[in-house]
This record gives C-alpha cells, structure tokens and sequence, in this order.
C-alpha cells in the first residue's frame, strides 16, 4: 500500500509538470503572436522540437527513430499540424483558460473516431460521455447567445484533429517507439512550416528568442511528464489532474493579460471533465482486454 501510495504522489507529481509545461506553451505561443504568425510559430517551435529530439536521439541511439510505417507517420503529422495551426492560432485572438476548456473536448472525439475507425463498441455511458461534452461546448460557446469567434471554432477543430491523431498513434505504437513518433512529427512538420511561412516571413526579434525556445521545449517537456504520470498512475487520478490546467491558465491569463473570467467557461468545462471521468472510470472497471482510447497522448 506504501508502495502504491507513492506512485500515487510521483505521478501527481509528474502531472503537476504536465500542466506547467502546457500553460508555459500557452504563454509562449501568446507572445510570439505579437510578432509572428500561426505559421512561423508552428516552424520555430518544430526546428527546437527537432534540436531537442536530435540530442536526445544522439545520446539514445538513432535505432530509436527508425519507423516500419512512413506513410502513416506523415498522414498523422499532416493532420497533426492542422490541429497545431487551429490550437496556436486560438491562442492569440481568446483567453488561455478558453483555449484549455475546448482542447479538453479532445477525448470525446477520440471516442467518437474509435468507434468509426477501430470499430470500438459504443455503450450507454460512452453516448453519456459524448452528450455531456458537447453540451459543454454548447455552453462554452452559446451560438445564438453570442457571437461565436472563428478563433473558439479553430480550436474545437484543434481538439478533433488531436483525437484523430491519437486513434492513429494507438495503432503506430505497435511498431514505433515513442521517440520515433516525436522525431518525425518534428522531421515532416518542419518544412510545411518552413513553406507556410514564406508569405510575409518575418524574423523574429532578440526579445522573442526565451519564448521560441519554451514554446519547443514546452510541447517536448509535457509529452515526456504525461508518458512518466501515466506509468506510475491510473488515468483516474491523472485526468482530474490535468483539469488543474484550467485554473491555473484562468490564474495566469488574469496575471499576464488581464484576462477576465467567464462562468460560462467554467461551467461548460465542468460538463466536459465529467463525461471525461464518467467513461474513464467506466474504462478502467473493464477487464483488461484493450486500452482505452480517452486518455491523452501528444497534444499541441
């Protein structure tokens, strides 16, 4: 029980560096926006990602990067940039904590694109799930309310792409190793940046360099917490965990950019965490046949 006890605590612990690590990229993508456009922010933050993983490759072995699938590595990155420019460019134009609230929509589209691709059975609790996530979107964005922003929905389609990036990655796992799966999210997306950007490139000034490099070193510190959390932690005490995120980018919206807070957004991102949990729990009751496909795997 000691034991346990303290697996506990470190994966908590670990989930604590999940959410400074998002929140920092938040920052970060926020103040390279002032200059930059969504674009140049998705090249400079794959060229560190790539530096980063190159290190860690070279001191590793580069056998970890070799890939059995290269075909499905680029279908993913693709779709895996759209989300990234969707969840970049939301991040300059609404609050921090908004932005957070809609990505957490993420494991209900993962649901629902397990079910279309993998074949996943759909039950009762997993239709709650679903229904208790876009209610939330609902409220979040109150269409016919207020004027829902372009930015709101570019996110929302963030969290959909993420989903599908997820179901794709369960499937590449199979044969790739984590590491693999980082090299060539940085080796593809780097170049469709590179060209994306080439319209109005713009260098960035001396000022923006601390904020290039945390917004890279951000993405790559977040995967590496969330991979050690959910080692030493069940997905039941890591996602109520990762819901911390929204406070904290309330909190730190309100401290950087005075960004005011909305109870719609609260309460709609309460309706979503608890769909999350609903099925979550509901999962981890299962008998070990498959892995769930709701728990969180690369983000921004």
């Amino acid at each position: 029980m000691p034991d346990q006890q303290g697996s506990v605590l470190r994966g908590a612990l670990w989930m604590m560096g999940v959410i400074a690590s998002f929140t920092a990229m938040g920052v970060a993508g926020r103040e390279l926006s002032a200059e930059l456009n969504t674009f140049q922010v998705l090249f400079w933050r794959s060229l560190v990602g790539l530096i980063l993983i190159s290190l860690i490759l070279t001191r590793m072995g580069w056998s970890h990067a070799r890939t059995a699938r290269p075909v499905v590595q680029i279908v993913r990155n693709v779709i895996h940039f759209g989300g990234q420019f969707g969840w970049f460019y939301g991040l300059g134009l609404i609050p921090l904590a908004e932005v957070f609230a809609i990505e957490f929509t993420t494991p209900i589209w993962t649901l629902l694109f397990a079910a279309v691709l993998l074949s996943e059975k759909i039950t009762p609790l997993k239709i709650m799930t679903v229904l208790l996530g876009f209610a939330g979107i609902l409220v979040i964005l109150r269409p016919g309310v207020s004027e829902v922003q372009l930015a709101q929905l570019s996110v929302l389609g963030a969290a959909a792409a993420y989903s599908l990036v997820h179901v794709i990655t369960k499937g590449l796992v199979k044969t790739d190793s984590p590491l693999a799966i980082i090299f060539y999210m940085t080796v593809i997306q780097l170049p469709i940046g590179l060209v994306a950007s080439l319209d109005g490139w713009v260098w960035p000034s001396p000022d923006l360099a601390p904020w290039i490099v945390l917004v890279g070193l951000g993405g790559m510190s977040a995967h590496y917490c969330l991979s050690k959390a959910l080692s030493l932690a069940d997905t039941t005490v890591v996602i109520p965990i990762d819901f911390l995120r929204l406070p904290v980018a309330m909190l730190v919206g309100w401290l950087l950019y005075r960004e005011g807070v909305d109870i719609w957004v609260i309460v709609g991102a309460v309706m979503i965490f608890a769909g999350n949990y609903v099925n979550v729990r509901a999962e981890t009751r299962r008998p070990p046949t498959t892995p769930p496909t709701t728990g969180r795997d690369t983000t921004p």
